[in-house]
């Protein structure tokens, strides 16, 4: 089978290997509320796919906030930094897969969408910085999740081909993205994702799991 030619992991952070998903709706409330505006319907999964800088701009515009990106940008990171460095905790056996892929020596990194101040923060705290191969973020890459450059990205700094290497993610964009480059996916179940985006990641990634440990037999 096509599976036992992988021989590495392109993990996301936030939702994937980190329990941190509800972190960012509550944030975007957070934002609003202090202005005085009720957040509307659905805009945690709108500006999930939007880069930060494409984030800061869209508040900004939408609801007329009085910042500039770069300083909307610097509240965001200072309203989830206390639970970046002190609390989130990992998702359900995630160490567990990750003692396993090291016992196996399938190396791993991490690509995130997320701040780099916030996804060390998180990774160096749960012992984890000094066991990936690296960490990407969007703005280093210079690309989002709904182009493949950043995952190809990842591919030539892991020195893997595409067809060796899982990209496990929890959005079902950047499962889109990274199947259509030709990346084997895994969608990973959240609990902040909406059921009828589960069905969704169910039909596109090359597979599903409801816990990490499941992609223990990938290897």
């Amino acid at each position: 089978m096509e599976h036992r030619t992988l021989a590495g992991v392109i993990f996301d952070l936030d939702g994937t290997l980190l329990d941190s998903t509800a972190v960012w709706s509550q944030i975007d409330r957070i934002i609003l509320q202090e202005h005085g505006i009720q957040p509307p319907a659905g805009l945690s999964d709108l500006v999930k796919k939007l880069s930060i800088a494409e984030s800061s701009q869209y508040f900004i515009t939408q609801f007329g906030l009085p910042y500039t990106p770069e300083s909307f940008s610097q509240h965001v990171q200072e309203l989830a930094a206390e639970q970046y460095q002190t609390t989130l905790p990992l998702k359900p056996h995630a160490l567990e897969l990750l003692n396993d892929l090291d016992q196996k020596q399938i190396p791993y990194c991490v690509v995130t969408a997320n701040y780099r101040t916030l996804a060390q923060a998180a990774l160096e705290r749960l012992g984890l910085m000094e066991r990936i191969a690296f960490l990407l973020t969007e703005q280093e890459a210079g690309a989002t999740k709904t182009s493949p450059e950043i995952f190809r990205q990842a591919a030539a700094a892991m020195h893997l081909g595409r067809r060796q290497l899982v990209v496990a993610e929890d959005s079902l964009h950047c499962i889109e993205t990274a199947k259509q480059a030709g990346f084997f996916t895994v969608g990973v179940y959240d609990a902040e994702t909406a059921p009828e985006e589960w069905t969704k990641i169910q039909a596109t990634a090359t597979i599903s799991v409801s816990g990490l440990q499941e992609m223990k037999t990938l290897f």
